[in-house]
Order: structure tokens, then C-alpha cells, then sequence
């Protein structure tokens, strides 16, 4: 499913109406859990200005086993997206995103090179919201109409969503007032490789493609080989 049609025919609104939090006690568990998830994390990219969840990001640092820097958004789950009715037996309707970027990105620089991976985070994270719709795995979104690249040091131009994995499995939480949020990948596509997602209606297939010639995608890397070479 592509969203981009959907998300382009409404314009950012300056007041979208309620806010959706979490409350005390759910931020607590939902922070403790992405630090049991993905690792203990220091640092926090804080909100200032939240018109409609409060959207944090947490950065959890590179390790030896794990040389790479995991982005987190923290406040997406407090929103329940409108999940149609055959997908509602496996509670999916609340989300937090996932980006991972390799250890010597510059992640407190502003200048969009560094920056974009955020702000996809960010957009991806409020666009249920914007556009009264739903996200899951093989969703796919792009940065404009006109295909145009996040920032002026890639190609890439969209992103599709994969189940978030660590090494006991899916990333799902259960909060103690019966929230069950699941966590997904952001994956970066160059725009051929949105192209055959589209054309072929298949996640599967495009992640098929990136195993079968060896191509690591999970964490972003400009210079990566495109699946459709």
C-alpha cells in the first residue's frame, strides 16, 4: 500500500485538534522497554512544539555487536490509528518507528544531510494522524509528489515499513493498561526500488530482492547497492 496519495492531498494542519498521550505511567514502561528492546539509551531528541502527540526520538548508541546508532520514536503509540476491521485481531493499532544509521552519522547536526532520517521518523510517526490512516508492514511512503530525494546527499526518496526484530523476535509491547504497540523498521528505497514495490503490490518481493544479492538495507547507507541493479 502507498500512502503518498492520501498524505498529498492534505496539507500540514496548523491545529489538528486533540492531543493523543501517553500517560505517566505508560511513558515509563514504554521508555523502559525500548531500552530492554534496543538498548539503554543517555540521549533524547525533545520535542518543543507537539500539535498532536508528543513525538520524542531516543538515540540508543552503537555497541561492538551493534556498530550502528537506533533511532526510536517515543509518543507515536499513544495515538490509536483506524485499522480496518479484518486486521483488528492482531492489535495493530498503535506504532512506533525504528531508523537505524551507522555509528559516525551526525546526529546532532541540523543541516538536512544528517537530519533527514529524523524528520522521516517524525513524518512517518504523524502521518495516521494527518491523514486519518493506518501504518504496517509493506507500507510505503514518499518524500513528495515529485519523488524528490530526502536531502541533496542521497537518492533516497521513500521509505517502506518491516516488522521491527531484535534477537528475541518481533518488538511488541503490552502496557500495563492494555496497549499492545508494535515497532517497525523505517527502511530507506531508492525511487527504482519504490517503483517495484508499487508495481508489484509486494513487500516480500523487494526484500527478497535485497537478500538474494547480499545487500545490507537495515541500516542506512547512502552508498548502498539499489536491489534493482
Amino acid at each position: 500500500m502507498g500512502l503518498f496519495d492520501k498524505f498529498k492531498k492534505k496539507e500540514k494542519p496548523e491545529n489538528i485538534g486533540p492531543m493523543f498521550l501517553y500517560s505517566e505511567n505508560e511513558l515509563e514502561e514504554v521508555d523502559s522497554y525500548i531500552a530492554k528492546a534496543f538498548g539503554k539509551f543517555e540521549n533524547v531528541f525533545h520535542e518543543l512544539v507537539s500539535p498532536d502527540i508528543h513525538l520524542d526520538v531516543c538515540f540508543v548508541p552503537p555497541t561492538d555487536d551493534e556498530p550502528f546508532y537506533k533511532l526510536v520514536t517515543m509518543g507515536a503509540g499513544a495515538y490509536e490509528m483506524k485499522i480496518p476491521e479484518k486486521w483488528k485481531e492482531w492489535h495493530i493499532e498503535r506504532a512506533e518507528y525504528v531508523i537505524y544509521v551507522p555509528k559516525d552519522w551526525n546526529i546532532n547536526s541540523s543541516d538536512m544531510n544528517d537530519y533527514w532520517p529524523i524528520k522521516v521518523l517524525k513524518d512517518t510517526a504523524r502521518l495516521p494522524i494527518w491523514c486519518d490512516t493506518w501504518l504496517s508492514f509493506g507500507h510505503t511512503l514518499q518524500a513528495d509528489e515529485e519523488g524528490t530525494a530526502y536531502a541533496p546527499g542521497t537518492r533516497f526518496n521513500s521509505v517502506i515499513l518491516d516488522f521491527c526484530e531484535n534477537h528475541q523476535g518481533e518488538v511488541r509491547f503490552e502496557t500495563s493498561t492494555g496497549k499492545t504497540i508494535t515497532f517497525y523498521q523505517v527502511i530507506p528505497m531508492f525511487p527504482e526500488e519504490l517503483k517495484f514495490k508499487m508495481d508489484s503490490g509486494d513487500a516480500g518481493a523487494l526484500f527478497d530482492k535485497f537478500e538474494e544479492k547480499g545487500i545490507e538495507y537495515k541500516v542506512v547507507d547512502n552508498n548502498r547497492r539499489s536491489a534493482l541493479e
